[in-house]
């Protein structure tokens, strides 16, 4: 196989070197459990504390408000049950058609259990209206929760706005912010969020670690119980390096969001202008300007998005289909039918997500093989007129 041309950045991130360094000492040396009495253990307290310091400076809040947790996963699940056990009047949950599955499975359990549960659509761009969240939000809404940027578009919603819409609802407002917290500037001090998920190993962190932001005077009840960590808010003996690792991962996260707006961005570009125009009958899926700068989704006409990737990764170039959560699926992303997009089109849909770790001769490489890719398989399909 060719060298790896890793653009699957969504799905997970390489551990940056500078992160893998801040965690060997508690993989090693400084094995000792925070909550021991003894010296030995109760000196790794601090590092938790400068982890917890240094994301809150990336999301711009009080480090007290931070939780960490396993995975964006958890944070998601936290964050809706423990409103719903804090609110048990309230039985009314507002959501998108296009969130991850963390949040959307979530949301058909609890519709299942008997709370109401509505999905907001979203228009041909992947975008919102904001008049149909507002006449949704009620007296019984315990929580909406919509995502900060989509997993499989990288379309931004303009959050602010909705947050401040639920609010003035008198609403409980969280955001997965999986893959927005790294890219986008951040102070949720002057925001009207009241909790947000992030999940380490989307932002060159080890997997195994990730944040809930809960906003000072929310109440929550904490979803795992049985110690005291997290200040009684979230027990289990805590993962010191994944959190020490997801510590250092914010600070670079700060230090390299220019990048990831610049050089990360122009590559994307690049990338995805050449397809578009080197490709027949390839279209963008989703908001051209409201986006993440590192992600480009396309549709090719008439071909699988399975048969896409498997050609390509011969060539050492990992993409995506989808959210790698539901990559095993054969259905067309959820996403994509949320759009309004052809069914000849949705099984075709390739997600390519860069990091400031790609080159452009990575691009260049990919630009290469596409095409013929590309043309190879509408040969072969039975949809397309010979």
């Amino acid at each position: 196989m060719e060298k790896t041309i890793y653009l699957d950045n969504n799905a997970t991130t390489r551990v940056a070197p500078e992160v893998f360094e801040v965690m060997k000492p508690f993989l090693t040396e400084l094995y000792g459990n925070p909550s021991s009495m003894h010296t030995f253990g109760g000196q790794v307290e601090k590092y938790i504390r400068e982890s917890r310091e240094s994301v809150a400076r990336l999301l711009g809040c009080d480090s007290s408000e931070i939780i960490f947790t396993s995975c964006g996963t958890e944070s998601d699940n936290a964050a809706i049950k423990g409103i719903l056990s804090a609110y048990p009047e309230k039985r009314k949950i507002i959501t998108t058609r296009v969130e991850h599955p963390a949040v959307l499975t979530v949301c058909r359990e609890l519709q299942s259990e008997g709370y109401k549960v509505v999905e907001l659509a979203v228009n041909k761009e992947g975008q919102l209206d904001l008049d149909e969240l507002q006449a949704e939000v009620d007296e019984d809404t315990a929580i909406v929760t919509i995502m900060y940027a989509n997993n499989e578009t990288g379309v931004i919603f303009p959050i602010d706005r909705i947050a401040e819409i639920v609010k003035a609802k008198g609403s409980i407002f969280h955001t997965d912010g999986v893959q927005a917290v790294g890219k986008i500037p951040m102070n949720l001090e002057k925001s009207n969020i009241d909790l947000l998920s992030i999940s380490g190993h989307k932002l060159h962190a080890p997997k195994g670690v990730g944040v809930l932001y809960v906003r000072k005077g929310t109440r929550i009840t904490p979803f795992i119980i049985g110690g005291h960590q997290e200040k009684s808010r979230r027990a289990g003996t805590e993962n010191v390096a994944g959190i020490a690792a997801i510590g250092k991962a914010a600070e670079l996260a700060m230090k390299n969001m220019d990048l990831e707006n610049t050089q990360v961005k122009k590559l994307r570009d690049k990338l995805e202008n050449a397809l578009l125009k080197t490709c027949k009958d390839a279209h963008l899926n989703g908001d051209k300007i409201n986006r993440l700068p590192n992600t480009t989704n396309i549709s090719f006409e008439f071909i699988e998005g399975e048969a896409i990737l498997l050609l390509l990764d011969q060539f050492g170039i990992c993409a995506s289909s989808g959210s790698a959560c539901t990559s095993g699926a054969l259905e067309p992303s959820h996403v994509m039918r949320a759009m309004g997009v052809p069914f000849t089109a949705a099984h075709g849909s390739i997600r390519f997500s860069l990091s400031i770790y790609n080159t452009e001769e990575e691009v260049d490489f990919v630009i290469e093989k596409m095409p013929a890719v590309v043309n190879r398989l509408r040969e072969l399909s039975p949809f397309v007129k010979k």
